[in-house]
């Protein structure tokens, strides 16, 4: 069973970069079919995925965001990290970090807020 935690910042001024990092126990990060993702949700809006790095370290982003955004993951610590560059109070969300394997093995952290205020 993954568990998923997030951490980082709960206020972030704009113009500035939202850093987050998710630690993963219960399985390895490089382990055969995973894709760890970040997924945001604003106020009153739905899901957005931001962009994912796979078991190998590929990362791939929402072409809306990739400009953006860097995923990248540290395999000694079993952790992969979120950056978010140039952030607007628009950036304000939950942000989940997220475990896929299969199409039904899903495993979400509980989610942080971040909000983006000066």
């Amino acid at each position: 069973q993954v568990q998923l935690q997030e951490s980082g910042p709960g206020l972030v001024k704009p113009s500035q970069a939202l850093s987050l990092t998710c630690t993963v126990s219960g399985d390895s990060i490089t382990t055969n079919s995973y894709a760890w993702s970040w997924i945001r949700q604003a106020p009153g809006k739905g899901l957005e995925w931001m962009g994912l790095i796979t078991n190998d370290g590929y990362a791939y982003y929402n072409p809306s965001l990739k400009s953006r955004t860097f995923i990248s993951r540290d395999t000694s610590k079993n952790q992969f990290s979120l950056q978010l560059s140039s952030v607007t109070p628009e950036d304000t969300a939950v942000y989940y970090c997220n475990a896929l394997r299969y199409f039904w093995m899903d495993y979400w952290g509980q989610g942080t807020q971040v909000t983006v205020s000066s």
